[in-house]
């Protein structure tokens, strides 16, 4: 590899997306069980905002936790993987040095999976972080079946519409809770029914749902109602996080909070979901590198149809 260095968005201290850099910074070197990835692109998400605010960790700090694009250099006990080849990953939410916003990124072989052969580069990226919590929430926080009924609030964000499509790939009958401008989305990722959570009261529907995934947390006290004896309900919001943890004392079903890990075997499973044209990449819009500030402003927003996403070849 002829170039010693590389672009790196940094930021040295709390702040909003102005404080986002784009650096020149050495290209590192794997070391023992890590990989030296290319990155193609990578998604802006929620936590990548909460940790740009945050004075918590060291500076300065990168931003950027899934990422797709190919193998540069493997380190020793990596060798599984080979240079040149697709991968795909999610490195965490602790905080990094250099994150997946950058040309180049290391990570541990655990964070790095084939990436799927039927999506692109852009489209991959937008789905490790979110692919990973709904595939945690579904099939470990809310042990979802075939046949059961699963209610998702936040429908069509990241997570929302991956467990939209991961339910519906389960077997489950599945609700969605969006916007009205967003219930098309909803029915073409395979909501059987949507519910416009600003015109139609919720509990009018009664207590018939085994799952409830919480993805927005504005509103889990009422969305619990609806779960019938029996279910389970689970959230990533982390508004919604006291509240959780307050269910655990309340009459019917505790709320499970879902904070999802990187894991080769759940990224190998996602891409199947994808391969086998069960789950989609939901992409809202693609930036270039210079514009990671924007990027960042339009995820604060709160408002999502979909992900966006970095193309770092732009």
């Amino acid at each position: 590899m002829a170039d010693t260095t590389m672009r790196a968005v940094q930021f040295d201290g709390p702040g909003g997306p102005e404080v986002l850099r784009i650096r020149d910074v050495p290209i590192p070197a794997p070391t023992s069980g890590q990989v030296l990835v290319r990155v193609h692109a990578a998604s802006v998400n929620p936590a990548d905002v909460a940790s740009r605010r945050t004075r918590l960790g060291r500076f300065p700090r990168g931003t950027g936790m899934d990422y797709a694009g190919e193998v540069a250099e493997v380190g020793p006990g990596a060798t599984d993987l080979r240079p040149g080849q697709r991968v795909w990953g999610y490195l965490g939410t602790h905080g990094h040095e250099t994150g997946a916003a950058a040309d180049y990124l290391l990570a541990r072989r655990e964070q790095v999976a084939a990436a799927p052969a039927s999506v692109d580069s852009v489209s991959a990226a937008a789905l490790p972080t979110v692919g990973t919590t709904a595939l945690e929430a579904l099939r470990d926080k809310l042990r979802l079946r075939s046949g059961q009924r699963l209610l998702v609030v936040g429908a069509s964000g990241g997570v929302g519409g991956t467990a939209v499509q991961l339910g519906r790939a389960m077997g489950a009958s599945v609700t969605a809770v969006a916007s009205a401008r967003n219930a098309d989305l909803c029915r073409e990722l395979g909501a059987d029914r949507v519910i416009d959570y600003a015109s139609t009261g919720a509990d009018a529907s009664g207590r018939e749902f085994d799952a409830l995934l919480d993805c927005h947390g504005a509103a889990l006290r009422r969305y619990r109602r609806l779960l019938l004896p029996g279910g389970r309900a689970a959230t990533i919001a982390v508004k919604a996080f006291p509240y959780a943890l307050w269910s655990r004392l309340l009459p019917g079903p505790g709320v499970r909070v879902v904070i999802s890990r990187p894991r080769r075997s759940d990224m190998e499973a996602l891409a199947g979901h994808v391969d086998r044209g069960e789950l989609r990449p939901v992409v809202e819009r693609v930036y270039p590198l210079v514009e990671v500030q924007e990027a960042h402003r339009a995820v604060e927003t709160g408002h999502a149809r979909g992900k966006r996403v970095l193309d770092l070849r732009r």
